[in-house]
Order: structure tokens, then sequence, then C-alpha cells
């Protein structure tokens, strides 16, 4: 995996380690973001603060997931570190 940025290289290869999958479920990124999973449904809803995200069916329910490669760019970018 190639990224332009080492900080998303090492973001990403944490979430990796971590989680052994690909992607993210509501849940996972609202501990990843220390937030609650009603607060990533509101993020959903106005379309802004999540990374980029798939909803497996149409239903309003449907279970939305996370590549974690979208999850570390958008950490990444929107996280100032010292």
């Amino acid at each position: 995996m190639e990224f332009n940025n080492p900080q998303t290289a090492l973001v990403y290869q944490d979430l990796k380690s971590r989680y052994n999958k690909a992607t993210l479920t509501k849940k996972e990124l609202a501990n990843e973001f220390t937030v609650s999973v009603s607060t990533i449904d509101l993020y959903i809803s106005k379309g802004v603060g999540v990374p980029n995200y798939k909803k497996l069916g149409t239903a309003k329910n449907a279970k939305v997931i996370f590549n974690i490669i979208d999850v570390a760019e958008y950490l990444t970018h929107t996280i100032k570190t010292a």
C-alpha cells in the first residue's frame, strides 16, 4: 500500500493491526473518534465529519461501513499533531 503522506501509512498500519480487516463499522469508527454511534449517525445525515463510506443496501437502517484506507486518510488530514 502506497501513501503520499507517511503519517497516513502509520495510521493505516495501526488500524489494520488492531482490527485485522479492511473496513470499520459505525461502532468501531465511533470508538476511533471517541464519540457515540448516534454522533456518527448525525454526521452521516449532515454529510460532514466522517470519511467516505458505503451503505450496504437501501433500507433506512442498512449497515454502513468505512474503508480503513479512507479512515486513515481522513484522520491524517483532519487531526492536527504536534
